[in-house]
């Protein structure tokens, strides 16, 4: 079925509730379920059997793949059934099974993802996260509740982050890690319980970081986790040596923001 006035093609088995705002050249496909307080801005695609329910937004353009659900109540004991709210930006791709979970009252009422996201099959969004622009969850890469998720960052395929862990921009997680430490913007991480393995420089080439930018943040990096004194005493002594580096400033600004975790550490780091 489709409608004339707003170019929308909607399949005839899917279920659209009273009260959905859909957009101008929305797709929805067979046995696909639209709940009543869900908005779809232009653009949308979803796919058959998605399922979109909750106060959920999903904005232009982003593409919802089969058995996707998204807006469905938090796995939180704790939730309440308060008003929450899951808001989607614009040009993501949902793949198959992926699970997104709006806000719940402990975490800020919203759990909002970026623009231009690639999230792989299996991939999950827990309560309350906070997800950049531009990242990638590989398949069955997991985010507990209230994680923070920088832009640009990369999490490899069955990792798993830990609740209320911040993970900065331009990071990299290896697949099957278990992260349950800050990760600092532009860091590659790996392992069962991940350590920091050194700095995402294939993604800085990517992004367009110069390399003097790239070898700033070399020496940056070998000063902080270095062994000579303690944590705080090198981060002090890395910004009182006025570093030109925007990579190394955020670098900075990230460990000194305030954290319920620690800073992820190399695994030989004393």
């Amino acid at each position: 079925m489709s409608d004339p006035s707003s170019n929308n093609i909607i399949h005839p088995s899917a279920i659209i509730e009273s009260g959905a705002k859909i957009g101008d050249n929305v797709t929805i496909g067979a046995f696909s379920v639209v709940g009543k307080n869900v908005s779809l801005a232009n653009d949308v695609h979803l796919h058959s059997h998605v399922v979109v329910e909750g106060s959920t937004t999903i904005g232009e353009g982003t593409e919802v793949f089969p058995f996707a659900s998204l807006g469905s109540k938090p796995q939180d004991l704790k939730y309440a059934d308060e008003p929450s709210q899951l808001i989607v930006g614009k040009k993501n791709v949902i793949r198959e099974h992926v699970t997104m979970n709006p806000g719940t009252s402990g975490g800020g009422m919203v759990t909002r993802v970026g623009d231009n996201g690639l999230f792989m099959v299996g991939a999950h969004v827990a309560h309350d996260c906070q997800v950049g622009d531009h990242v990638i969850l590989a398949n069955n890469a997991t985010l507990a509740g209230h994680v923070i998720l920088g832009s640009f960052a990369i999490l490899g395929g069955l990792s798993a982050v830990h609740q209320f862990v911040r993970i900065g921009d331009h990071a990299i997680v290896g697949g099957m890690s278990g992260v349950d430490h800050d990760v600092i913007p532009f860091g590659s991480v790996k392992g069962e319980r991940a350590s920091l393995a050194g700095l995402n420089i294939i993604g800085m080439r990517r992004r367009g970081f110069s390399r003097e930018e790239q070898d700033e943040l070399r020496k940056g990096y070998k000063l902080l986790f270095s062994s000579s004194d303690n944590f705080q005493d090198r981060v002090s002594k890395l910004l009182a040596s006025n570093p030109r580096s925007t990579a190394i400033s955020e670098v900075i600004k990230f460990i000194q923001a305030d954290s319920s975790r620690a800073i992820c550490q190399p695994r030989d780091y004393t």
